[in-house]
């Protein structure tokens, strides 16, 4: 189990520091020992195998403690952001079946009082927890017992619940640790938020490889925080989006510094590589930082594959590959059919082996179907239908092409405009919305609306959509349109909204 690597670490090493936040530090012995009480008291209120806590935690020491303490307890743990605005988190906490706790602290509390379930506050429980025992709890789990699950929007507009088990998470860690040599001193620093599943990753890698981990004390992302964090300490591995990535060059390129080029590894992925944002800066004298284009889904244990980018050139693909798979991982290539494609000849990307977590936890719509079996070479294989198309060449690596759905990636984190686009029709004013990605690389979203009078302004607009969705969903342009463009069969017609971002010409 994963966490039994960081206990493992915390008998090895127990002086070294397994936290830095805020200009706090705490050892893998006390880590390990808080973590340990808070499991046992998880498991005095009942809150064992199969159980599901959520926690709702600033970036801090406290949120490691209640992560590592679940764990330990043999409970799965649900991050829910306190970034959210409190109406997105109440649409989640409703989507959590059996939720047996959620994990709090005074400056979240009151983001999930509505729920049913009960709510621990660290801080008023500080004298029940100092009375636990700091022995590491003697819980029997197997890999196919749950670790986590995160949140990823459903083609249907409901936020889905997917679940990872510790076989899924252990893999994943066990292969970018021996893949990539991590080791004591790969400090990370985290840069995305916590209810992304990229953060599961980067939150436990270095714990589980005997670094430190360092914290940002922002709910958002601040790239001048970042940036400075990267300078002043001896950080060494950074997960993150693609666009993020794109900021921390962009810092770094207009100040001059070297904190990135210092890095070891950058580990990116989630959405659409613009590879001139980074290549430039990448191949620079004196850059010793290794980009790791990676690939994969909330689905499967967030990474599947990793292409090291320092051996892309253009002249070979327009897309930069994302890579081989990892330990113990498959892709598959198939048609509507399920049925294999030839080497080269784009299809539906599939992944199997053990990084095809255990399903959604809240659904058993088409998308569940989603997780099924195909057979290879006469055996039955269990895989997962990502919905992006793809194809392998003939050197192995992965190139995806896009969304087979209506689904996009913006800032590594999966969105499906329909949500968005409820969400707008559901605001006084707006009689019709169409969210589209921009075509112009930035990533960002451009809702059209459709008034029911006059003008909408766009600044309402955004602050309204803010009290339901969070601030990843919130497109960064407006354009009111007297009405949306029409397919022949009477659907939006999103190719004439992408041409009108393009051309600035009315949609047709």
């Amino acid at each position: 189990m994963v966490h039994h690597r960081f206990e493992a670490h915390a008998a090895d090493t127990p002086d070294a520091i397994a936290v830095h936040c805020a200009g706090q530090r705490v050892s893998y012995r006390d880590l390990n020992a808080r973590a340990n009480q808070f499991a046992h008291l998880l498991a005095g209120r009942g809150h064992g195998p199969g159980a599901k806590v959520g926690v709702c935690l600033d970036y801090s020491i406290d949120m490691l403690v209640a992560i590592l303490g679940t764990l330990k307890a043999g409970a799965a743990y649900v991050p829910l952001d306190p970034a959210y605005p409190a109406a997105r988190l109440r649409l989640l906490l409703g989507q959590i079946p059996q939720l047996a706790a959620i994990v709090a602290a005074p400056a979240t509390i009151e983001l999930v009082e509505c729920a049913n379930a009960p709510v621990i506050d660290l801080t008023q429980a500080s004298d029940e927890l100092a009375a636990m025992p700091a022995v590491n709890p003697d819980v029997p789990l197997t890999g196919e017992d749950l670790c986590y699950a995160v949140f990823t929007s459903g083609s249907t507009g409901t936020p889905k619940l997917t679940a990872v088990r510790h076989e899924n998470w252990f893999n994943l860690l066990n292969w970018l640790t021996f893949e990539f040599d991590l080791h004591r001193e790969s400090h990370n620093l985290v840069v995305s938020a916590f209810g992304f599943d990229l953060s599961q990753r980067s939150l436990m890698m270095p714990l589980f490889c005997g670094a430190t981990q360092y914290l940002m004390a922002s709910r958002n992302f601040d790239a001048a925080m970042a940036y400075r964090m990267l300078s002043e300490h001896e950080i060494r591995t950074v997960n993150c989006a693609s666009s993020t990535l794109y900021v921390l060059v962009d810092w770094e390129v207009a100040s001059g510094g070297d904190a990135l080029t210092r890095l070891d590894y950058v580990l990116f992925g989630g959405e659409p590589l613009h590879v001139e944002r980074v290549l430039d800066w990448a191949r620079a004298e004196g850059n010793t930082c290794t980009l790791l284009h990676q690939y994969g889904v909330a689905e499967c244990a967030d990474v599947a594959t990793s292409y090291d980018l320092a051996d892309y050139r253009s002249d070979e693909h327009d897309i930069a590959p994302v890579g081989r798979p990892g330990y113990n991982t498959d892709i598959h290539i198939l048609d509507e059919q399920l049925r294999g494609i030839p080497t080269g000849k784009p299809g539906e990307i599939c992944i199997a082996g053990r990084s095809v977590g255990a399903g959604y936890l809240n659904g058993s719509g088409p998308e569940s179907a989603r997780f099924t079996t195909i057979q290879v070479h006469g055996a039955p294989v269990r895989i997962y239908r990502t919905g992006d198309r793809g194809y392998v060449t003939d050197t192995g690596q992965l190139i995806v092409l896009g969304r087979m759905d209506t689904q996009v990636k913006v800032r590594g984190m999966r969105i499906d405009p329909h949500e968005i686009e409820r969400a707008l029709g559901r605001l006084t004013g707006v009689r019709q919305a169409a969210v589209v990605v921009s075509p112009d690389g930035s990533g960002e979203l451009t809702a059209f609306l459709v008034p029911t009078g006059a003008e909408l302004a766009d600044n309402d607009v955004r602050a309204r959509l803010l009290e339901s969705l969070p601030r990843n969903m919130v497109p960064a342009r407006f354009r009111t349109i007297a009405r949306l463009p029409l397919t022949p069969h009477g659907k939006v017609d999103r190719a004439a909204l992408l041409d009108e971002l393009r051309t600035g010409s009315p949609a047709r």
